[in-house]
């Protein structure tokens, strides 16, 4: 079985998926990516807007850090605890907060960065 996930470290979408490996104790090899010189591989394999984390399961690319979450919990159901809750309710609630948060983080990393430039 072949896992890798194309991220930057700093990323905090890529943190939400790592962890997500994790929690489930899935093996992964990961590729850190430039991205103001993005590999081919990565381009490759986002191809709508070339952004961060990607994961490849056996082939498969799955984009977008909420979405991988989820397939990482539906895949590996069977190691570990479940990620997301099975109730829908409760499950779009999470998914609320999460893009909450990253919309709110976002803002925040924009802003510090902008004063490193």
């Amino acid at each position: 079985e072949e896992v890798k996930l194309l991220g930057a470290w700093a990323s905090p979408f890529v943190f939400r998926t790592r962890i997500a490996l994790n929690l489930k104790g899935v093996d992964y090899e990961f590729s850190e990516e430039v991205l103001r010189a993005k590999s081919e591989l990565l381009l490759k394999s986002s191809p709508v807007d070339t952004k961060v984390p990607v994961l490849i399961h056996d082939g498969k690319l799955v984009c977008e850090s909420m979405i991988i979450v989820q397939y990482i919990d539906g895949v590996w159901a069977a190691k570990g605890s479940a990620i997301l809750p099975a109730d829908p309710y409760d499950c779009a609630l999470h998914r609320f907060w999460a893009v909450y948060i990253d919309d709110c983080g976002l803002v925040l990393v924009l802003l510090l960065v902008g004063e490193f430039y």
